[in-house]
């Protein structure tokens, strides 16, 4: 709230929060390389909501690439052939129903409030052609709950388990959850580099992950 009393928006979040980093790119392309690429066809069109910086639309590849995000300067960062729309993620009417085989949120849901993920599943349930999924990686509270905060703009809090009855709860089957699906940040003292992304994605226990993975897809009717 400014001195006069009125709202004043978060300034440049991307600045002091979210800045632009080189590992980011090599954390998404192994990523692709080593996890998604099994998940996606060729002939997919995948939608990537919150997009950011482009780091996973980027890495993707599939008939049709699509990225929403409602930073301005988005737009920028994205490869040639990759469609986006500058608006927020609760707004996706620009996409024809029944459309995207793979959607795609990382570390956008706890920014926004529970009512307007409401809105962003009801679209999805639009948009999402037969058979089609949502897949979310995020922080899970369960085992990041002293860092959660740190990020000034975290709205919601969900664990593995919450997530997933949330979705249950707006119409969605859940049909993979992993709890420990990658470490919190890139801002840590490890290397980020494809062979020790490798090696994570096939280990076994993974006691510094504090991140999960979800996916789910529309209930059938």
């Amino acid at each position: 709230m400014g001195i006069d009393g009125k709202l004043v928006p978060l300034l440049d979040y991307h600045g002091s929060r979210l800045q632009d980093d080189p590992r980011r790119k090599v954390l998404w392309e192994s990523l692709w390389r080593y996890h998604f690429k099994a998940l996606i066809s060729p002939t997919d069109c995948v939608l990537d909501l919150g997009s950011g910086y482009g780091s996973f639309i980027n890495a993707v590849t599939a008939a049709r690439r699509i990225a929403v995000d409602s930073w301005a300067a988005f737009p920028g960062y994205l490869q040639p052939g990759v469609e986006y729309a500058v608006a927020p993620v609760t707004e996706l009417d620009f996409i024809a129903d029944r459309t995207v085989d793979f959607a795609f949120a990382s570390n956008l849901f706890e920014h926004l409030t529970k009512d307007d993920i409401c809105v962003v599943l009801a679209a999805l349930r639009r948009k999402l052609a037969l058979g089609g999924s949502i897949t979310i990686v995020q922080p899970n509270y369960r085992y990041a709950f002293r860092e959660y905060f740190d990020d000034y703009d975290h709205k919601s809090i969900f664990t593995h388990i919450s997530l997933a009855d949330f979705l249950m709860a707006n119409g969605y089957d859940v049909f993979q959850i992993i709890p420990r699906f990658m470490p919190l940040s890139i801002k840590s003292q490890f290397p980020v580099s494809p062979w020790l992304i490798r090696a994570w994605l096939a280990s076994p226990v993974k006691p510094l992950g504090k991140q999960m993975l979800i996916r789910a897809r529309p209930r059938s009717e």
